[in-house]
């Protein structure tokens, strides 16, 4: 007797087993219901690639999430109330709020770009009646738990005839087939920039796609280069806003200097003294800051006028840059003249450039030496006006040429450590050089030139480079924004703060004769007035700051934020300013079109 209650009990928990794995399933593919909402932000796949991966991911990816909060939250109660009519209670109410959760998921893709994490759902809480509109969130968990309830009613009923089935296994066989396959197309897609495949990298909550570039790169398996000849997956991103309408009275030919690691601070008359005076006598931003710490994002800022969240954008793999485009239209010839190791990134930004790059072997310090002497050999030979951007590298790895004579060493203005100590007079050796080489460049122009001097980022003095990527202080972002504009004021010391957001609507409004607002093509205003905004947005998609005016926010992609001083010197313990960080969310989807 004892036995074959045991049996009894063993096969009532067997039933439930069963009954909760087919709940856990059906409960899968109402995800899948759900989270088409989030493919309606990125935009659908318009290749057969796109449309293969993006169905086998779905199914393999949310399967995977409705089995495991299964395994953690409802099967455990299996084995302690194995009771069926508490357990499909219970059941339904945590697919229920599961549902809700996915479902509050979307609605804050859609508006942030951002799925859930201590930092959005903050953020989002702050928001909530901006997001939240009408009664749907009350009428909407109320129908989803009707539904659940009902669902788990009837599998209950018909499980004995569904085991009957014996199709478990096969349904089981095709879920991990999607899940396993899903992850090695994607292996290959990142490995060969797939864009129709890594362009769903961040579209799902709790996705981590596999990824293994450098291992198929290592056995020969290089991805293609180029996309300038593919088609773009289809996206809502509108770059501009509205199509440009520009004239300009005269064209004067424009240099930008981008130096690498260049930091503000450190341009003085003992360091930098050619660059030192020709900021006093031309336009000297002296709060400006980089679009990041790390060269593509300073870049990126620099050439696009957007902030950082966008760089990820797949559009922006086949799109260049507004103002690289309407230069291109209006005549001028466009140079880039850097190192063979400088990547393209978005893969657009240099399109409209012929490149020119110096061959890097062991010295940076060497490579710009050859880039100026290409960037001198283009611009003599070159009759219509030109656009062209030098950047030089030397700073960034603290190079000098063999040989060169460098200047005396001086303390810190700053507490520094030992080895801290020898990079930093290290870099101010190097700073010299690259100064020696922008009055050699800067001296032979002719006056009506409209020259650019920044840095693309700031630079610590570390040797660690992962240490260099997360660092957001003003000592990575802050750098010179120097401008010597024709017909401009001379002279002329600007306080307010600024960004590498700026230099695009400046250039376009008063060199190149755009009407359009600096809004349809630019996160910022234009360098020569003062932004109304209260914050700056400072980094990529992966890390980034907001620099406000008394404190900075780091945040980084998994939603963690910590909040420091202006000067970057002490963490504060206080919780996020929520109306600002509402407002650069909104600008990191402003310009994706629903």
């Amino acid at each position: 007797m004892v036995e074959r209650q045991k049996q009894i009990g063993r096969d009532r928990v067997s039933r439930l087993v069963s009954w909760g794995h087919w709940f856990a399933f059906i409960n899968g593919l109402l995800a899948i219901i759900v989270g088409y909402r989030y493919l309606d932000t990125i935009g659908l796949p318009e290749s057969f690639i796109g449309w293969g991966y993006l169905v086998i991911s779905t199914i393999g990816h949310f399967s995977f999430l409705a089995f495991m909060v299964y395994l953690v939250l409802i099967f455990p109660i299996t084995l302690i109330l194995p009771y069926s009519k508490i357990l499909r209670g219970y059941a339904a109410v945590v697919a229920t709020l599961s549902l809700c959760i996915l479902l509050y998921d979307t609605v804050i893709y859609d508006d942030y770009g951002l799925h859930l994490s201590p930092f959005v759902f903050d953020l989002a809480w702050a928001d909530l009646n901006a997001l939240l509109r009408g009664t749907s969130y009350i009428i909407t968990p109320i129908a989803i738990l009707a539904i659940e309830l009902t669902l788990a009613n009837f599998l209950w009923k018909r499980i004995e005839k569904i085991r009957k089935l014996n199709i478990g296994n096969k349904v089981v066989a095709v879920v991990g087939a999607c899940f396993v396959a899903s992850h090695l197309v994607h292996i290959w897609g990142d490995a060969a920039d797939v864009t129709e495949i890594t362009h769903f990298d961040d579209a799902y909550p709790l996705s981590y796609p596999a990824t293994a570039k450098s291992l198929m790169e290592s056995y020969g398996i290089e991805g293609s280069q180029s996309n300038k000849n593919k088609t773009p997956p289809k996206s809502s991103l509108k770059y501009p806003l509205s199509a440009m309408q520009c004239t300009a009275d005269n064209q004067p030919n424009i240099l930008v200097i981008a130096v690498e690691s260049l930091r503000a601070d450190l341009v003085d008359k003992s360091t930098m003294p050619f660059l030192a005076n020709y900021a006093k006598q031309n336009m000297n931003f002296t709060q400006h800051l980089s679009g990041g710490n790390q060269f593509n994002s300073g870049m990126f800022s620099l050439l696009y006028g957007l902030q950082g969240s966008y760089s990820n954008a797949v559009d922006l793999h086949f799109e260049s840059p507004v103002m690289t485009q309407e230069l291109l239209q209006q005549g001028y010839q466009l140079g880039l003249f850097t190192t063979q190791d400088t990547a393209a990134v978005p893969q657009a930004i240099y399109n409209d450039f012929k490149r020119v790059d110096a061959k890097h072997t062991d010295s940076y310090a060497k490579s710009d030496l050859q880039s100026i002497a290409n960037w001198k050999q283009w611009t003599q030979a070159t009759t219509a006006p030109w656009f062209s951007l030098l950047n030089l590298k030397s700073p960034e790895s603290y190079d000098t040429p063999i040989g060169f004579l460098g200047i005396k060493t001086v303390q810190s203005a700053t507490k520094l450590k030992p080895a801290e100590k020898v990079l930093f007079n290290q870099y101010r050796q190097s700073l010299h050089f690259v100064d020696q080489q922008i009055e050699q460049v800067v001296s032979a122009l002719p006056e009506n030139t409209l020259v650019v001097i920044t840095g693309v980022s700031g630079k610590v003095f570390t040797s660690n480079t992962n240490e260099a990527s997360v660092n957001l202080s003003p000592a990575s972002v802050h750098v010179p924004m120097i401008i010597h504009w024709p017909d401009e004021d001379k002279g002329k010391q600007i306080n307010y703060r600024t960004t590498h957001n700026g230099l695009v609507p400046a250039i376009m409004t008063q060199a190149l004769g755009c009407t359009n607002p600096a809004s349809d093509y630019s996160s910022d205003q234009s360098l020569m007035q003062p932004s109304d905004k209260t914050w700056v947005y400072v980094g990529d998609h992966r890390i980034f700051a907001i620099y406000q005016a008394s404190e900075i926010t780091v945040i980084d992609r998994h939603g963690k934020y910590r909040i420091y001083d202006d000067k970057y010197s002490k963490r504060l313990k206080k919780k996020l300013s929520a109306p600002e960080l509402v407002e650069v969310m909104r600008e990191g989807r402003r310009l994706y079109i629903h």
